[in-house]
């Protein structure tokens, strides 16, 4: 595996959730992918991305589109980075076949969420994550986020999950830190947070890294405030965490790949139009990001 990784951080400290560059016209841009992934890891010092999450609007793209982008993201990077496919949806044969392609396109991991709209019992989470990790040879990371699935993973599930040898990381955005402290001390899954604001309390307590949102425009602060904390400067990773509310705040004041695309945009990065149903940001929403990123201190940005 690409990137640079430890038995605690088996995908490495550093992941962003990466954005789907299209054209105007809504076609994928696969140059502009290419750049994006190169900036990410050569300038804001990334270890690995995941390619094709919610944040790559994998809801509204082909399984063709996403194999694409994987293909191109790891010609680009891929040598130095370790790329995670997102192959989870909520038919558990569609993810299956999702996991195989992406193993077949050289991906060095893959994720899966937990199954949405249906609301499975926890029973059936254990079987869908099983019979995906069962589909490859590669390390897999589950997706706890059930503000959008509906359904939350629980901790007995988890000990089940994490039975299975290529089942080795959770994404954790439940947004509940006791219920994270609880399956970072019963399980032996390393832990990525998957919900920006809290990056520093759960590393505080654990986690192995973050999978982030915000990481597309500060992700090298983030990998210096993990540095910080693990080297005992914790008065530095609590002041690289305080800079950077403003921009946690930022990009989610309303849906995130919306903003985080209009904000590679004003850096003149590839980010294009977002998809429909997602609606791409107002002038009034730029404004206050533009505002947002400047007091967060992101380069390019200025009060």
């Amino acid at each position: 595996m690409a990137g640079p990784t430890t038995e605690k951080s088996p995908f490495g400290v550093m992941l962003t959730a990466m954005v789907t560059p299209f054209h105007a016209d809504g076609s994928l841009d696969l140059d502009g992918a290419q750049l994006l992934a190169t900036h990410l890891v050569d300038q804001l010092k990334h270890d690995g991305l995941v390619i094709n999450g919610t944040t790559g609007e994998s809801a509204t793209k082909t399984d063709e589109e996403d194999l694409a982008v994987l293909r191109a993201v790891l010609e680009a990077v891929g040598d130095r980075a370790t790329i995670i496919a997102g192959v989870g949806t909520n038919d558990t044969a569609h993810s299956v076949e999702a996991a195989r392609a992406a193993a077949h396109a050289g991906a060095h991991g893959v994720m899966a969420v937990t199954p949405y709209y249906n609301r499975p019992p926890q029973e059936g989470l254990v079987r869908h994550f099983h019979a995906i990790a069962d589909a490859t040879d590669l390390p897999m990371i589950t997706y706890d986020i059930p503000k959008r699935t509906g359904t939350a993973i629980e901790l007995e599930t988890f000990l089940r999950i994490a039975e299975h040898p290529r089942i080795v990381a959770n994404k954790d955005a439940k947004g509940d830190l006791e219920a994270a402290q609880w399956g970072m001390a019963t399980t032996d899954l390393a832990w990525y947070c998957g919900d920006d604001v809290l990056n520093l309390p759960l590393l505080s307590v654990g986690a192995a890294g973050m999978i982030s949102v915000v990481g597309h425009l500060v992700g090298d602060r983030l990998k210096e405030m993990a540095q910080a904390l693990w080297a005992g400067r914790s008065q530095e990773a609590v002041d690289i965490n305080a800079s950077l509310l403003p921009v946690y705040t930022g990009c989610f004041r309303t849906q995130g790949v919306i903003l985080t695309k209009a904000a590679l945009e004003m850096q003149g990065l590839p980010a294009g139009p977002v998809r429909l149903p997602l609606v791409d940001a107002t002038d009034e929403q730029r404004a206050m990001l533009r505002a947002d990123l400047a007091l967060g201190g992101v380069r390019g940005f200025t009060a």
